[in-house]
Protein backbone atom coordinates (compact mmCIF):
# COMPACT_ATOMS: atom_id res chain seq x y z
CA UNK A 1 0.00 0.00 0.00
CA UNK A 2 1.56 3.24 -1.15
CA UNK A 3 2.25 5.94 1.70
CA UNK A 4 0.68 9.61 1.41
CA UNK A 5 3.74 11.84 0.73
CA UNK A 6 1.83 14.50 2.31
CA UNK A 7 2.18 13.02 5.85
CA UNK A 8 -0.61 11.63 8.43
CA UNK A 9 -3.70 14.24 9.18
CA UNK A 10 -1.73 14.91 12.46
CA UNK A 11 1.40 15.81 11.58
CA UNK A 12 -0.33 18.00 9.47
CA UNK A 13 -1.98 19.45 12.08
CA UNK A 14 1.21 19.76 13.99
CA UNK A 15 3.43 21.68 11.60
CA UNK A 16 0.41 23.57 10.89
CA UNK A 17 0.43 24.68 14.52
CA UNK A 18 3.98 25.48 14.85
CA UNK A 19 3.65 27.61 11.73
CA UNK A 20 0.41 29.88 13.40
CA UNK A 21 2.55 30.26 16.36
CA UNK A 22 5.35 31.63 14.28
CA UNK A 23 3.21 33.88 12.75
CA UNK A 24 1.56 35.37 15.86
CA UNK A 25 5.01 35.41 17.83
CA UNK A 26 6.46 37.44 14.49
CA UNK A 27 2.97 39.50 14.25
CA UNK A 28 3.92 40.42 18.06
CA UNK A 29 7.59 41.26 17.79
CA UNK A 30 6.49 43.43 14.79
CA UNK A 31 3.61 45.31 17.22
CA UNK A 32 5.79 45.56 19.99
CA UNK A 33 8.71 46.84 17.69
CA UNK A 34 6.48 49.18 16.04
CA UNK A 35 4.76 50.27 19.23
CA UNK A 36 7.94 51.21 21.17
CA UNK A 37 9.48 53.25 17.80
CA UNK A 38 6.00 54.99 18.31
CA UNK A 39 6.76 56.16 21.66
CA UNK A 40 10.15 57.13 21.30
CA UNK A 41 8.52 58.98 18.22
CA UNK A 42 6.33 60.49 20.35
CA UNK A 43 8.82 61.68 23.24
CA UNK A 44 11.11 62.26 20.64
CA UNK A 45 9.27 65.07 19.46
CA UNK A 46 7.54 66.28 22.61
CA UNK A 47 10.86 66.63 24.02
CA UNK A 48 11.90 68.43 21.21
CA UNK A 49 8.91 71.21 20.99
CA UNK A 50 9.79 71.36 24.72
CA UNK A 51 13.02 72.31 24.11
CA UNK A 52 12.40 74.63 21.37
CA UNK A 53 9.76 76.16 23.68
CA UNK A 54 12.25 76.57 26.42
CA UNK A 55 14.56 78.50 24.42
CA UNK A 56 11.97 81.01 23.30
CA UNK A 57 11.16 81.26 27.03
CA UNK A 58 15.19 81.88 27.87
CA UNK A 59 15.10 84.66 25.30
CA UNK A 60 12.63 86.33 27.06
CA UNK A 61 14.27 86.03 30.30
CA UNK A 62 17.58 87.91 28.48
CA UNK A 63 15.51 90.51 27.23
CA UNK A 64 14.10 90.69 30.72
CA UNK A 65 17.62 90.84 32.34
CA UNK A 66 18.80 93.05 29.68
CA UNK A 67 15.55 96.03 30.55
CA UNK A 68 16.54 95.20 33.74
CA UNK A 69 19.88 96.52 33.30
CA UNK A 70 18.60 99.46 31.32
CA UNK A 71 16.19 100.83 33.59
CA UNK A 72 19.31 100.45 35.72
CA UNK A 73 21.72 102.59 33.97
CA UNK A 74 18.62 105.51 33.55
CA UNK A 75 18.04 105.54 37.22
CA UNK A 76 21.22 105.36 38.97
CA UNK A 77 24.23 105.43 36.88
CA UNK A 78 26.94 105.98 39.03
CA UNK A 79 27.38 102.54 40.65
CA UNK A 80 26.71 99.40 40.14
CA UNK A 81 26.23 96.89 43.55
CA UNK A 82 24.25 94.74 45.24
CA UNK A 83 21.45 97.19 46.34
CA UNK A 84 20.18 97.64 42.83
CA UNK A 85 17.12 95.37 41.35
CA UNK A 86 19.73 93.92 38.78
CA UNK A 87 21.37 91.94 41.86
CA UNK A 88 18.10 90.25 42.59
CA UNK A 89 17.59 86.77 41.40
CA UNK A 90 14.69 86.15 40.14
CA UNK A 91 12.85 82.98 41.96
CA UNK A 92 11.16 80.19 40.13
CA UNK A 93 8.41 81.43 38.13
CA UNK A 94 5.42 79.18 37.18
CA UNK A 95 4.86 78.88 32.85
CA UNK A 96 1.18 78.00 31.89
CA UNK A 97 1.04 74.66 30.90
CA UNK A 98 3.74 73.10 33.20
CA UNK A 99 7.16 74.06 34.05
CA UNK A 100 9.02 77.03 35.43
CA UNK A 101 11.81 79.64 35.11
CA UNK A 102 14.61 81.57 37.06
CA UNK A 103 17.08 83.64 36.46
CA UNK A 104 19.86 85.45 37.81
CA UNK A 105 22.63 88.34 37.29
CA UNK A 106 25.97 88.35 37.69
CA UNK A 107 28.47 91.64 37.25
CA UNK A 108 31.21 90.02 35.52
CA UNK A 109 33.42 93.25 35.88
CA UNK A 110 33.65 92.13 39.95
CA UNK A 111 35.90 89.55 39.10
CA UNK A 112 39.76 89.49 37.70
CA UNK A 113 40.02 89.69 33.72
CA UNK A 114 42.16 86.77 32.67
CA UNK A 115 42.94 89.00 29.49
CA UNK A 116 44.14 91.99 31.76
CA UNK A 117 47.44 89.76 32.07
CA UNK A 118 48.29 91.39 28.69
CA UNK A 119 47.93 94.78 27.18
CA UNK A 120 48.18 96.08 23.88
CA UNK A 121 51.99 97.32 22.90
CA UNK A 122 52.80 97.91 18.94
CA UNK A 123 49.74 95.59 17.70
CA UNK A 124 51.37 92.30 20.04
CA UNK A 125 49.75 91.20 22.82
CA UNK A 126 52.73 91.38 26.01
CA UNK A 127 52.43 90.34 29.11
CA UNK A 128 51.76 92.99 31.63
CA UNK A 129 53.79 92.95 35.26
CA UNK A 130 51.64 94.28 37.20
CA UNK A 131 48.89 92.35 36.58
CA UNK A 132 50.54 89.63 36.75
CA UNK A 133 51.71 90.18 40.28
CA UNK A 134 47.77 90.61 41.11
CA UNK A 135 46.91 87.57 39.70
CA UNK A 136 49.39 85.89 41.32
CA UNK A 137 48.82 87.16 45.08
CA UNK A 138 44.72 86.02 44.20
CA UNK A 139 46.46 82.65 43.44
CA UNK A 140 48.22 82.54 47.02
CA UNK A 141 45.21 83.95 48.66
CA UNK A 142 42.86 80.83 47.19
CA UNK A 143 45.70 78.18 48.34
CA UNK A 144 46.54 77.82 44.44
CA UNK A 145 50.33 77.54 42.65
CA UNK A 146 51.52 80.77 41.80
CA UNK A 147 53.07 79.28 38.66
CA UNK A 148 49.64 79.55 37.07
CA UNK A 149 49.97 82.91 36.77
CA UNK A 150 52.85 82.61 34.40
CA UNK A 151 51.80 79.98 32.01
CA UNK A 152 47.79 81.69 31.39
CA UNK A 153 50.07 84.82 30.53
CA UNK A 154 51.67 82.98 28.10
CA UNK A 155 48.63 81.35 26.73
CA UNK A 156 47.65 84.43 25.64
CA UNK A 157 50.26 86.65 24.85
CA UNK A 158 51.53 86.93 20.96
CA UNK A 159 55.42 85.73 21.34
CA UNK A 160 57.01 82.14 21.74
CA UNK A 161 59.39 83.04 24.71
CA UNK A 162 58.27 81.33 28.01
CA UNK A 163 57.82 83.29 30.93
CA UNK A 164 60.56 83.12 34.13
CA UNK A 165 60.25 82.20 35.80
CA UNK A 166 57.21 80.30 35.22
CA UNK A 167 55.67 79.66 31.44
CA UNK A 168 54.65 77.04 29.12
CA UNK A 169 54.94 77.78 25.09
CA UNK A 170 54.37 75.56 22.26
CA UNK A 171 56.98 73.47 23.25
CA UNK A 172 55.29 72.56 26.49
CA UNK A 173 51.92 71.68 24.03
CA UNK A 174 53.30 69.98 21.03
CA UNK A 175 54.53 67.24 23.26
CA UNK A 176 51.43 66.56 24.36
CA UNK A 177 49.13 63.82 23.06
CA UNK A 178 47.00 64.78 21.03
CA UNK A 179 49.03 67.94 20.37
CA UNK A 180 48.04 71.57 20.05
CA UNK A 181 49.33 74.90 20.13
CA UNK A 182 48.77 77.65 22.63
CA UNK A 183 46.14 80.63 21.71
CA UNK A 184 48.03 83.75 21.88
CA UNK A 185 45.22 85.76 21.81
CA UNK A 186 42.84 87.14 23.72
CA UNK A 187 40.45 83.73 25.84
CA UNK A 188 36.57 83.84 24.87
CA UNK A 189 35.45 81.25 27.74
CA UNK A 190 37.15 81.03 31.37
CA UNK A 191 36.71 77.01 30.70
CA UNK A 192 39.95 77.46 28.45
CA UNK A 193 41.78 77.26 31.25
CA UNK A 194 40.79 73.58 30.89
CA UNK A 195 43.60 73.35 28.11
CA UNK A 196 45.88 74.05 29.67
CA UNK A 197 48.15 70.68 30.67
CA UNK A 198 47.63 69.56 34.57
CA UNK A 199 45.57 72.45 35.20
CA UNK A 200 42.85 70.18 36.02
CA UNK A 201 38.91 70.51 37.22
CA UNK A 202 39.43 71.16 40.77
CA UNK A 203 41.53 73.94 40.55
CA UNK A 204 39.55 75.24 37.70
CA UNK A 205 36.39 75.19 40.29
CA UNK A 206 38.32 76.91 42.63
CA UNK A 207 39.00 79.73 40.35
CA UNK A 208 36.50 79.87 38.20
CA UNK A 209 33.98 82.11 40.56
CA UNK A 210 36.82 84.87 40.47
CA UNK A 211 37.90 85.29 36.91
CA UNK A 212 36.21 86.10 33.68
CA UNK A 213 37.18 86.74 29.98
CA UNK A 214 36.19 89.96 28.91
CA UNK A 215 37.98 92.50 26.22
CA UNK A 216 41.52 93.81 27.08
CA UNK A 217 41.61 96.81 29.20
CA UNK A 218 38.35 96.30 31.36
CA UNK A 219 37.83 97.86 35.56
CA UNK A 220 37.32 95.81 38.17
CA UNK A 221 34.19 97.18 40.43
CA UNK A 222 35.07 97.19 43.53
CA UNK A 223 31.77 96.98 44.58
CA UNK A 224 31.34 93.64 43.43
CA UNK A 225 34.68 92.34 43.92
CA UNK A 226 35.14 89.61 46.22
CA UNK A 227 37.44 89.58 49.44
CA UNK A 228 40.32 87.80 47.71
CA UNK A 229 40.22 90.27 44.71
CA UNK A 230 40.02 93.03 46.61
CA UNK A 231 43.01 91.68 48.89
CA UNK A 232 45.15 90.97 45.75
CA UNK A 233 44.77 94.22 44.65
CA UNK A 234 45.98 96.13 47.85
CA UNK A 235 48.79 93.46 48.25
CA UNK A 236 47.64 92.90 51.76
CA UNK A 237 45.40 91.04 53.39
CA UNK A 238 42.20 92.99 54.85
CA UNK A 239 39.04 92.46 53.63
CA UNK A 240 39.36 88.51 53.55
CA UNK A 241 39.64 88.38 56.82
CA UNK A 242 36.13 89.30 57.70
CA UNK A 243 34.36 88.56 54.30
CA UNK A 244 31.17 88.32 56.38
CA UNK A 245 31.09 92.07 56.64
CA UNK A 246 31.85 92.74 53.64
CA UNK A 247 28.88 91.10 52.35
CA UNK A 248 26.82 92.99 55.11
CA UNK A 249 27.80 96.09 54.19
CA UNK A 250 26.84 95.52 50.73
CA UNK A 251 23.37 95.01 51.44
CA UNK A 252 23.24 99.03 52.39
CA UNK A 253 25.68 100.21 50.01
CA UNK A 254 28.61 100.09 47.68
CA UNK A 255 31.74 98.81 49.53
CA UNK A 256 34.55 99.42 49.72
CA UNK A 257 33.96 102.94 47.75
CA UNK A 258 36.83 103.50 44.93
CA UNK A 259 38.41 106.69 47.34
CA UNK A 260 38.22 104.35 50.54
CA UNK A 261 39.72 101.66 48.82
CA UNK A 262 42.31 103.83 47.39
CA UNK A 263 43.35 105.16 50.79
CA UNK A 264 43.83 101.68 52.30
CA UNK A 265 46.28 101.06 49.66
CA UNK A 266 50.27 101.30 51.21
CA UNK A 267 52.22 101.00 47.80
CA UNK A 268 53.97 104.03 46.08
CA UNK A 269 52.07 106.67 44.39
CA UNK A 270 53.18 105.18 41.16
CA UNK A 271 51.51 101.68 42.14
CA UNK A 272 48.64 104.21 43.23
CA UNK A 273 48.07 105.57 39.96
CA UNK A 274 48.44 101.78 38.33
CA UNK A 275 45.64 100.88 40.63
CA UNK A 276 43.31 104.19 40.00
CA UNK A 277 42.87 103.26 36.81
CA UNK A 278 42.19 99.61 36.97
CA UNK A 279 39.29 100.10 39.74
CA UNK A 280 35.77 101.52 39.37
CA UNK A 281 32.42 100.91 40.71
CA UNK A 282 30.51 101.04 37.29
CA UNK A 283 30.40 97.78 35.19
CA UNK A 284 29.45 97.06 31.33
CA UNK A 285 29.38 93.64 30.99
CA UNK A 286 27.05 91.38 32.95
CA UNK A 287 26.07 87.24 32.65
CA UNK A 288 22.43 86.39 32.45
CA UNK A 289 21.94 82.60 33.58
CA UNK A 290 18.44 81.82 32.73
CA UNK A 291 17.33 78.10 33.84
CA UNK A 292 14.15 76.93 32.20
CA UNK A 293 12.02 73.51 33.31
CA UNK A 294 9.46 72.49 30.25
CA UNK A 295 8.04 69.28 31.28
CA UNK A 296 11.16 66.80 31.53
CA UNK A 297 12.86 69.41 29.48
CA UNK A 298 15.32 71.37 30.93
CA UNK A 299 17.46 74.02 29.35
CA UNK A 300 20.01 76.44 30.31
CA UNK A 301 21.21 79.81 28.78
CA UNK A 302 24.23 81.82 29.71
CA UNK A 303 24.68 85.03 28.09
CA UNK A 304 27.18 87.55 28.31
CA UNK A 305 25.35 90.96 28.06
CA UNK A 306 27.15 94.24 26.96
CA UNK A 307 25.47 97.43 28.20
CA UNK A 308 26.96 100.60 26.13
CA UNK A 309 27.98 103.92 28.33
CA UNK A 310 26.39 106.97 27.19
CA UNK A 311 23.17 105.12 24.75
CA UNK A 312 22.81 102.52 27.85
CA UNK A 313 22.34 100.33 24.53
CA UNK A 314 22.27 96.36 26.29
CA UNK A 315 23.36 93.49 23.86
CA UNK A 316 24.13 89.78 24.08
CA UNK A 317 27.67 89.42 22.63
CA UNK A 318 27.99 85.72 23.53
CA UNK A 319 25.90 82.97 24.60
CA UNK A 320 26.33 79.20 25.44
CA UNK A 321 23.88 76.72 26.45
CA UNK A 322 23.97 73.75 29.09
CA UNK A 323 27.66 74.52 29.50
CA UNK A 324 29.74 77.74 30.47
Amino acid sequence: MRRSMSGSPASQRGVALITAVLIVALATILAVNVGFRSFLDQRRTATGFALDEAFEVALGGEAWAADSLRRDAQQSGQRDDFTEEWATPIPPIPIDGGGEFEGLLEDMQGRFNLNNLVMLDGGRLVVDPEALERFTRLLQLLELEEQWAGIIADWIDSDANEGFPHGAEDSTYTSLSPAYRTANMPVTRVSELLSLPDFGLERYRRLEPFVTALPVGSTINLCTAPPQLLDALLGAQSFSLDPDNVLQTRKERCFPEKQEFLRSFTGSPTERESLDRIVGERSSYFRASVWVTIGAARFTLYSLLHRTAGTNLVRPIQRSYGTL
